[in-house]
């Protein structure tokens, strides 16, 4: 057994004056966000001001702290003046927008002094009123209401969801979950409750606890098993383009906003906006059910699971890939396996982003010195094997596992040269890997089949 933080989301069906309310809310939210950033950034160029003309440090503007702490006491001071109506919404609407900005301020400082990994975050923006709408509450009376068909929102009262929350409840009556806090937000043209929960979960060990199962990603299928069982690809945004390209034909025919003149949109071009809205909202639902059932299917009947580090944002920056490998959600597979795999104790390795699984051959080990992604079908030189290009990759991605921490043996044997493999090299290792020629014959090309029979 083991306590993990869980969210719970279910659709929300407000009354005409309940959604006003929702509205009311999330705008508190993104006021109380823009005032934040507006103060931020008023005294960070009024310092840089007073630094280019030589003042003093003890002598400028005093620093503004970024706490969510501090913000919400400087907020406490001007709302009387900037916003006198800000008794009509709830506290938590003003102190979850204060929170928010507080955490991308630390994202940005940490990103610019090397604390925080990955992609470099950039300064906030102020948010405007098309951005998405959402409000979280941490106090207040939140809940489920006893009916499991309506949840409590601080002042918004009682509203009803468009499923039933049995699931949620049932764990509140058992005293396996504890509700922190819930955030009210609009997708799609729809207002969703997200319920985020302390729960105690006791899941079930896999069916086969010994077996490794290798998952080869693409784009062709959305998942190749070293089991040899293939995962078709729904192509949900390909099935939607048609409707697509239609709504936005419609919708370029119709009066939209201009900034220059500010020109407000038609009624109309709002209604095609909502569609289009709907229609991508559509497909993410539907890729993301999918992606939960191929996941949670992995989980529980094998033991370990083996997946490839793929640069997915390199592959997006391809103008031939990219709509294909953002419509099959890699990178959500991924997480979505690392969790779940957690909850029921099964183990995930993660294969080098540079390990040539489709090179080698899943057979005889031989490893292929170039490898075209037209070529669907893997042959070897060797051995003579003929399989398909990403059921090889899928065994020798379960192989990996199966062979223990060590490197597999065809890749220290024909990939890796000598020394330590990590030292930068001023000119590439000779081998069958890179294709070029070894030491004792440098004027001549040496084949696969020549390198493996010499090693051999």
């Amino acid at each position: 057994m083991s306590t993990v933080i869980q969210a719970y989301r279910f659709a929300l069906d407000p009354t005409p004056s309940q959604e006003s309310t929702l509205r009311s809310h999330c705008g508190a939210q993104r006021f109380a966000y823009n005032w934040g950033l507006a103060r931020v950034k008023a005294v960070m160029n009024q310092r840089e001001a007073e630094a280019s003309y030589g003042v003093p440090e003890d002598e400028r503007t005093p620093a503004l702290s970024w706490s969510a702490y501090s913000l919400r006491k400087d907020w406490n001071q001007a709302k009387f003046e900037v916003a006198p109506w800000w008794g009509e919404n709830s506290k938590e609407a003003y102190s979850s927008g204060l929170a928010n900005l507080a955490t991308a301020l630390k994202n940005w400082g940490d990103s610019r002094s090397g604390k925080r990994k990955g992609r470099k975050a950039g300064f906030p923006v102020f948010k405007g009123k098309r951005g998405v709408l959402s409000c979280r509450f941490t106090t207040g009376a939140f809940g489920l209401a006893a009916d499991r068909r309506h949840v409590k929102l601080p002042r918004i009262g009682v509203v009803r969801t468009c499923e039933n929350t049995r699931k949620l409840a049932r764990g509140i009556e058992q005293g396996t979950a504890r509700i922190r806090s819930v955030t009210v937000s609009m997708r799609g043209g729809r207002w969703f409750v997200s319920f985020s929960v302390e729960v105690e979960r006791n899941d079930s060990a896999p069916r086969n606890p010994d077996s490794v199962v290798g998952v080869d990603l693409g784009v062709t299928s959305l998942a190749v098993l070293s089991t040899g069982e293939v995962i078709a690809n729904p192509r949900h945004l390909e099935v939607a383009l048609r409707e697509l390209r239609r709504l936005s034909r419609q919708a370029a025919r119709r009066q939209g906003p201009d900034r220059r003149t500010r020109r407000t949109p038609s009624r109309r071009w709002l209604k095609t906006q909502t569609r289009i809205q709907r229609l991508h909202t559509r497909v993410a639902d539907a890729r993301r059910d999918g992606l939960h059932k191929l996941s949670t299917r992995l989980v529980r009947e094998h033991g370990a699971v083996v997946i490839e580090d793929l640069n997915v944002t390199g592959m997006t920056k391809n103008r031939r890939l990219a709509r294909h490998s953002a419509g099959v959600g890699m990178g959500e597979l991924r997480r979505q396996i690392g969790y779940k795999a957690a909850w029921s104790g099964v183990r995930v390795h993660v294969a080098d982003r540079f390990y040539p699984s489709s090179k080698i051959c899943s057979g005889c080990g031989a490893v292929k010195a170039k490898l075209r992604l037209s070529e669907r079908v893997y042959r070897c030189e060797h051995c003579g094997m003929a399989l398909d290009r990403d059921r090889n990759a899928a065994r020798n991605l379960a192989a990996l596992v199966q062979q223990g921490p060590s490197s597999a043996s065809c890749v220290v044997r024909l990939n890796e040269p000598d020394g330590n493999p990590h030292k930068t090299r001023t000119t590439r290792a000779a081998g069958t890997a890179t294709g070029r020629p070894t030491r004792s014959t440098p004027h001549r090309k040496v084949t696969a089949h020549d390198t493996f029979s010499h090693v051999s």
